[in-house]
């Protein structure tokens, strides 16, 4: 099967086929074609002789120059991603998601610059914020997520860029992407969005006015929990910067990490489908319980943000939190102690559930929490991420917990 180019073609015709060329799998006609383009490991690439050499571009996508430059495993990792991203002219591969994070604010910014950056933010975009870019002469200021006259108040002659997150992947606030990236465009303002909770499967990014799209592929692409790599979408212009400033800075993704990518590709659409699936059944579970005083889930009717998430978004994943109804930190952890189903560890997108206690309180800085509407008391929060168990098992044991967490409060 060749690459797909049909945009009208449903997501696992189009995750199927993407990224296979044929320069990179051979034709059926041909008794070396194969299935998945293979892994291809080199540093040196050689020439016939020194016309050659001379003649080769040294900088050109998709041709052979040097290991820094990829080859087909790289190329078709990042071919098959720019063709599920509408308007995206190529897409810079990074080795984790934070490196992908870096690598755009390092490309769009500038030392006396002002970033805005979202208060519901990926806890390390905000120490970046305060580390690195602060090192660079960058001004970092956050707004919040909701609230869009706060962020048209927050712009500033020196503001260069604004870094969204929708939703965030703590407190799951849905931002207007529209009006903000419109807002930012009549100023002259850059807007990069992390799109990993949806991924452009459930949010096409740059057709909703963003400039760069960043995902942690570490998450949904993976789905295994097995590799790290990060990426960045974007238009003509801004994809080129992004890759030169890659470039600049030595960053190269290992061809075995990016053959996992693509295999976990091939099977994205099937998981978030059944991850979003039963997130929402435990969400729902979860709002009718009595220990629990808010659940934070885009996808279910009622919670913060289903509007703007049922207007823009064509999906959802398995990641969601919700918030314990008064209780002690110390209850949390009996809760989160007593889950047999649900791992302890930080990221998402597996295939199994994970659970890990949220305190959003420490890190904000322009948005209140608790949420408002919601008892002072009530700030002991656990993100789930669901997995693919029995969404009856996860319930039951999220039960188990329960039970532990009302002895323990």
């Amino acid at each position: 099967m060749a690459n797909s180019d049909s945009e009208n073609a449903g997501p696992g015709t189009r995750l199927a086929g993407a990224g296979r060329r044929p320069e990179w799998t051979g034709t059926p006609d041909h008794p070396g074609a194969v299935v998945a383009p293979p892994v291809w490991r080199a540093s040196t690439h050689l020439y016939p002789d020194m016309a050659a050499l001379r003649a080769h571009p040294a900088n050109e996508d998709g041709k052979f120059y040097y290991g820094r430059r990829g080859a087909p495993t790289q190329w078709a990792l990042s071919d098959a991603l720019t063709s599920l991203e509408p308007g995206a002219a190529g897409t810079v591969l990074y080795p984790s998601g934070v490196a992908a994070i870096a690598g755009v604010l390092l490309t769009v910014l500038r030392p006396g610059d002002v970033l805005l950056m979202t208060d519901n933010a990926y806890e390390p975009s905000r120490v970046m914020g305060r580390g690195l870019l602060a090192d660079f002469g960058v001004t970092t200021r956050w707004f919040d997520p909701t609230d869009p006259a706060a962020f048209e108040a927050a712009i500033c002659e020196k503001t260069r860029c604004v870094l969204l997150e929708s939703p965030g992947s703590l407190t799951l606030e849905v931002q207007d992407v529209p009006a903000l990236a419109a807002m930012a465009k009549a100023r002259g303002i850059v807007t990069v969005l992390d799109n990993t909770w949806a991924s452009p499967l459930g949010f096409s990014a740059l057709d909703h006015g963003a400039d760069i799209t960043v995902m942690s592929l570490t998450k949904h692409v993976s789905g295994h929990s097995d590799c790290m790599m990060g990426s960045a979408s974007a238009g003509p212009d801004w994809y080129r910067r992004l890759r030169l400033r890659a470039q600049g800075l030595g960053n190269v993704v290992s061809p075995d990490d990016a053959a996992l990518m693509l295999r976990g590709l091939r099977t994205m659409h099937l998981r978030l489908e059944a991850e979003t699936r039963s997130a929402t059944a435990i969400a729902e579970w979860l709002a009718a319980r009595p220990e629990v005083s808010r659940v934070l889930c885009p996808m279910l009717p009622g919670s913060p943000g289903h509007d703007l998430w049922r207007r823009d978004f064509t999906g959802g994943c398995g990641l969601f939190s919700f918030v314990l109804k008064g209780g002690t930190s110390a209850a949390r952890d009996a809760l989160i102690d007593a889950l047999h189903l649900f791992g302890i560890g930080y990221s998402w997108g597996g295939f199994e559930s994970l659970a890990t206690p949220v305190d959003p309180q420490a890190i904000r800085t322009a948005s209140a929490w608790p949420l408002a509407g919601m008892a002072a008391d009530d700030r002991f929060g656990i993100r789930l991420s669901i997995g693919l168990e029995d969404t009856a098992d996860l319930i039951a044991d999220l039960e188990r917990g329960l039970r532990a967490w009302e002895e323990a409060r």
